[in-house]
């Protein structure tokens, strides 16, 4: 990886959501769908909806600091999906749904931990923050078909209903921050 960039790993629900919201952000240039925080090596998205390895859905995206921090990335993270929720976002239940930050490394850990107590403290959410802050450990990206899934299927019904009001949010309460 090039120096002068660095990677974040977030678990915000079905990844599908989450990487379309990423995937718009100046400085970020890559997204990848993937599982992390499990119990097997190289999940499979059935394995990983049969409950049974502990993965959750998350997003492994590479950013350059010097256009977007690591505390924009989580303030994004927070605000563009439900970190309330425990193993689930809306209808998605299982404990692949559930709100989890993965870090990379100390900086990582005590930044995603301060923003989280800021956003608690600022009483953004009627309850309180469920989101896990935990070492990231080994990421394994997803099938082929779940990379860059909303970009290939916006008409899809679940990306009508479920990803184009995210993204609606996304614009609104981050418009500086989006690629032109």
């Amino acid at each position: 990886m090039d120096p002068l960039t660095n990677l974040a790993t977030f678990g915000g629900g079905c990844f599908w959501c989450t990487e379309a919201i990423f995937k718009q952000l100046h400085g970020v240039s890559n997204v990848t769908s993937g599982y992390a925080g499990g119990n097997i090596p190289n999940p499979t998205y059935e394995q990983v909806c049969s409950h049974a390895t502990g993965h959750a859905e998350v997003i492994q995206l590479t950013f350059d600091p010097a256009v977007i921090s690591y505390e924009q990335l989580l303030e994004v993270f927070f605000l563009t999906h439900d970190p309330t929720q425990i193993d689930r976002q809306g209808n998605d239940v299982g404990e692949q749904y559930r709100s989890v930050i993965f870090y990379h490394d100390e900086i990582q850990q005590k930044t995603a931990t301060a923003v989280k107590g800021r956003i608690e403290a600022a009483g953004v959410f009627d309850d309180q923050i469920a989101t896990a802050i935990v070492p990231l450990e080994t990421f394994y990206p997803a099938e082929k078909y779940h990379q860059d899934y909303f970009a290939k299927n916006p008409n899809q019904p679940y990306c009508q209903a479920i990803i184009s009001p995210k993204l609606a949010t996304l614009r609104k309460k981050f418009s500086a921050l989006l690629k032109s």
